[in-house]
């Protein structure tokens, strides 16, 4: 049945994944916030995420699951599990939106009462518990064939809405713009410069240090301004300690914000850019998001899922330069960089052309 607009109120829209994943939802968002401008429109989603949608105008509220409650033993897990399902479901919505595949996700959409509950067909859930706890299963098919973004969006078919928004959005803050132009001016980075992101939190999506290395210092000798970036973790912050340690000794057109950057502030810094260079993490879909152009570095990932969406900008995969394994047959645990096969060569060229 098609919902008449005026009777939607109130939306809940549930995803439970990584970061990236939270960015690639807001076409969804977009798309809902058009079709019902009246509604409030709120998300569940992983804490830890939070900072991908908290500077979005289209959301009323953000909900979240700590995955660190089950650490505080089984009660007090149970509590917290418990006040979260009582609040959702005294929003009285009218629209479930369940993006994620979790059983809890099902469960959470079921408890809300909402009169229309719409979920994708997961092959792992096909089954009759997944079907009790959505109104609605939509198929995902031809998913194999899309991008991630167009297989969150079919999950909106059942509302027959005339128009679609595709385009992915991230947003930040005012104050997030001043603290990085202040930080700039403080290391007199006054002009236009490249953002190079070479970490990701999964080593095998990394390429060589010594070849990120002669990218910086060639496009540092072209003239340009380069700001190292990356996550807080230990591993990343040595990985940008040893890339620089293989540029030139002369460093003051190197700056390196490596792990000093929250994901809004990452973003401003990156929408200001002139271009991007990253492997296949997080601020890559950032930069596409932006419209900064971007050369991305891709490996055994699924290319047709992930790369860059609606980018500006050249995706170049090591799969063009040797033989790589299938992205179902990689353990993320694994030290190998299949990434290396990448020359370098490749990646200034490809950088030259961007710069604009």
């Amino acid at each position: 049945m098609i919902p008449k607009k005026n009777k939607i109120k109130r939306i809940l829209v549930i995803k439970l994944q990584h970061h990236g994943d939270m960015l690639l939802i807001t076409p969804v968002i977009s798309s809902l916030t058009y079709h019902y401008p009246d509604a409030k429109i709120d998300v569940l989603l992983y804490q830890e995420t939070s900072p991908m949608l908290e500077n979005s105008a289209e959301i009323s509220r953000i909900f979240s699951i700590d995955r660190m409650w089950k650490q505080l033993g089984t009660r007090k897990k149970l509590l917290y599990e418990w006040i979260l399902l009582k609040t959702l479901r005294q929003q009285h919505y009218d629209l479930v939106i369940n993006l994620a595949d979790q059983w809890r996700s099902a469960f959470i959409a079921r408890f809300t009462g909402a009169p229309i509950r719409l979920a994708l067909n997961f092959p792992k859930r096909q089954n009759w518990k997944w079907r009790f706890c959505h109104t609605e299963i939509i198929p995902t098919d031809d998913h194999d064939s899309l991008h991630t973004v167009e297989q969150n969006l079919s999950i909106l078919k059942p509302l027959q809405l005339n128009s679609i928004i595709t385009k992915v959005t991230m947003s930040y803050s005012e104050d997030d713009l001043k603290w990085i132009m202040q930080t700039l001016s403080n290391y007199r980075f006054s002009e236009r410069y490249v953002v190079v992101q070479p970490t990701s939190r999964w080593f095998f999506k990394c390429w060589d240090e010594k070849k990120m290395a002669q990218v910086i210092t060639a496009l540092q000798k072209d003239g340009h301004s380069i700001i190292i970036t990356s996550g807080p973790d230990q591993k990343e912050l040595e990985m940008v300690t040893t890339i620089l340690s293989h540029c030139p000794d002369d460093k003051k057109n190197i700056l390196s914000l490596a792990g000093k950057l929250t994901l809004p502030k990452l973003a401003a810094l990156i929408d200001h850019a002139k271009l991007f260079i990253g492997v296949d993490s997080v601020p890559m879909h950032m930069a596409a998001a932006l419209k900064t152009p971007c050369v991305a570095l891709f490996g055994p990932s699924k290319l047709t899922f992930w790369k860059p969406w609606q980018s500006v900008g050249e995706v170049i995969w090591a799969g063009n330069y040797g033989n790589i394994p299938h992205p179902d047959d990689i353990r993320t645990c694994t030290n190998k960089r299949y990434l290396d096969l990448i020359p370098t060569d490749a990646v200034i060229s490809a950088a030259r052309k961007y710069i604009s």
